[in-house]
């Protein structure tokens, strides 16, 4: 959600703040701010709005600035304002603090600091750590025991940068449950809450784990615990190509990224598909296939389009698999009590790895005694170094906030794990490798949809002004029709709505009438025949009906008013190819409605709070 990133050394740090404040800008927000440390002296400019926005309302003049930090905003407590924005000061405008997370007892501790003369100016939850912190160096002395006290006394989650003029050789930065880096550099250091921000100065970061604090200086970063215990953190490189995480020539990320398809679909399975044996090898589970054979239960949990893919998952692994599956909303999950047991595996899946709801969960199924392993996208993000196994889905950095490559990316992946677990449990070597080929055949029928988009822009052009739209689906695309709902809805702010096809007639069909669009997708599947039944069914009663069919469907054609074609594979694999075509559906009714389909309204990226 909220972006940090804040930068020490030799180099002017403001242009490489505001650089890393635009990488950041796809996690989603509605304000920003930096703060300036200039001859031992804190200043601070904030905007509510664009970091375009905030870039002009800086002074063109800053000169000796040694140290600064700097935050995109998206509001949980306050309205997006120029005050709400970060970062905070403390009363003497000498400690600023940009914080990620939700501090859960604020109100009680600005009641407490209020009552002790301590004068709040905003509404965000975010000032009580710097007030805190003011409080705290009173009796510590020094900046770092401050705020290891200060954030002793919080509840809640948070990823934190501090700066002071008291101190001005160093940035503070602590993590809980909001994922925070260090970046080290010659004569710099970086802290931010996403490589991207940083990977175009260094590509050597140290991860922060929950209840760590990190102390930068310009030539040396140190860590301990909140207890002040030291740490020694191992260096990593990051691998990202500062390419993926730019547009490339095309309008959108949005649009990159579903044309990136074919590619991140074959890195998906790049070296995990063994065609001559029928198998799938998958690294990061082979020391635990003993339990992926062995259980009698595997529950699936993430959020959103995550757990539209899980729902997918769920239909994979019940069929071929021959596994009872449970999918549920991570959100849900964590608070229920949930019946877990030993030897139950629980799949967690994350495009960014760090969801608070589907990390809430993974620790859960631990605690409880399951085997929790993660199907992510970020190298290095929690849920991947929290898990006792997992896979990564290699569809590199997805900037849209509307996840698209990731999903289908996440789909191939739960095909292979499909694929190992049922042959392990009898599948034959033949079924293995009708799949295996149907897998390796999938990029090429995407680069097949991709190629044919006229009709799709034709309808787009169509709906774009409608208020409704139902999309029905059934078996593995069911879960389609949900996640085609969705993507509309995110990007175009139409109210869109998934369905099973069969359930229409308990209760939406009420809604059915000339002004209703219904996308159906329909391929030629084992509920073929029950499709039509539904679609004439719309058609009765008016209802304009865009229909995903395969190339040679011959039927639907009398009876929809648009049809998008295409390609067949088997059945288990087709929401990957049906979903590409409503991908771009929404995209094209998005712009043509002048929506900012990178950025939608009120949506993030990474959703690392509650």
């Amino acid at each position: 959600m909220c972006g940090i990133i804040g930068c020490i050394g030799d180099k002017n740090p403001l242009p490489i703040l505001l650089d890393g404040l635009k990488r950041l800008e796809y996690r989603g927000y509605d304000s920003a701010g930096v703060a300036l440390l200039s001859n031992n002296t804190l200043s601070v400019f904030k905007k509510a709005g664009k970091v375009s926005e905030l870039r002009t309302s800086i002074p063109a003049i800053q000169q000796n600035i040694t140290a600064g930090i700097a935050h995109t905003r998206w509001a949980t407590h306050g309205v997006p304002n120029d005050i709400n924005a970060h970062p905070h000061l403390d009363c003497k405008n000498e400690i600023a603090v940009i914080h990620n997370g939700i501090i859960e007892n604020y109100h009680a501790i600005r009641t407490k600091l209020e009552g002790e003369g301590h004068r709040f100016l905003s509404m965000t939850d975010t000032e009580v750590i710097a007030h805190l912190i003011e409080e705290m160096i009173k009796y510590s002395g020094d900046l770092e025991t401050a705020v290891r006290l200060a954030l002793r006394q919080v509840e809640g989650t948070y990823g934190i940068a501090v700066l002071s003029s008291l101190e001005p050789d160093k940035i503070i930065a602590a993590r809980k449950g909001s994922p925070l880096l260090i970046g080290v550099g010659k004569n710099e250091h970086y802290v931010a809450s996403d490589a991207a921000a940083i990977v175009h100065y260094t590509r050597n970061v140290a991860y922060l784990e929950d209840g760590e604090i990190a102390v930068l200086k310009k030539d040396s970063f140190e860590t301990k615990t909140i207890d002040n215990e030291d740490i020694e953190k191992q260096v990593h490189q990051v691998t990202i190509d500062i390419a993926e995480i730019e547009k490339g020539g095309f309008e959108h990320f949005m649009l990159k990224e579903i044309m990136e398809q074919p590619e991140t679909l074959r890195n998906s399975m790049r070296g995990r598909v063994l065609l001559d044996v029928g198998n799938a090898k998958l690294s990061g589970l082979q020391d635990v296939l003993p339990t992926l054979e062995n259980t009698q239960r595997v529950i699936i949990t993430a959020c959103g389009t995550s757990w539209h893919a899980g729902l997918v998952g769920e239909y994979m692994l019940e069929q071929y698999g021959r596994i009872p599956v449970e999918v549920e909303y991570a959100s849900e999950f964590r608070y229920r009590n949930p019946i877990i047991k030993e030897g139950d595996v629980v799949f967690l899946i994350s495009q960014s790895g760090e969801t608070a709801d589907t990390l809430a969960a993974l620790r859960e199924a631990k605690h409880k005694g399951a085997a929790a392993f993660g199907i992510c996208n970020v190298v290095g993000s929690t849920i991947a170094r929290e898990s006792q196994g997992g896979v990564y889905i290699h569809a590199g950095p997805e900037i849209g906030v509307a996840s698209t490559k990731a999903f289908t990316s996440q789909l191939v992946v739960l095909s292979l794990i499909t694929l190992m677990i049922a042959r392990q449990r009898g599948l034959s070597p033949e079924e293995g490798k009708k799949i295996c080929q149907a897998l390796l055949d999938l990029p090429d029928k995407v680069e097949t949809i991709l190629r044919n988009t006229t009709e799709i822009e034709a309808i787009a052009e169509e709906l774009k002004d409608v208020s409704n739209v139902l999309y029905l689906g059934r078996g593995y695309n069911f879960p389609v029709a949900l996640e085609g709902a969705l993507k509309l809805k995110e990007i175009s702010y139409i109210h869109a709505e998934g369905y099973p096809a069969a359930e229409m007639k308990h209760g939406p069909i009420a809604l059915i009438d000339e002004n209703m669009p219904v996308v159906v997708i329909a391929p030629k599947d084992s509920t073929y025949e029950k499709i039509i039944s539904n679609i004439q069914e719309v058609k009765a009663r008016k209802g304009i009906v865009i229909a995903i069919v395969n190339e040679d469907d011959t039927a639907i054609q009398s009876l929809a008013d648009h049809l998008i074609r295409v390609p067949r594979t088997v059945d288990f694999l087709s929401p990957i190819l049906n979903i590409i075509p409503l991908q771009l559906l929404a995209y094209h009714i998005a712009v043509k409605r002048g929506c900012n389909v990178d950025q939608p309204r009120n949506l993030a990226k990474s959703v690392t709070v509650e």
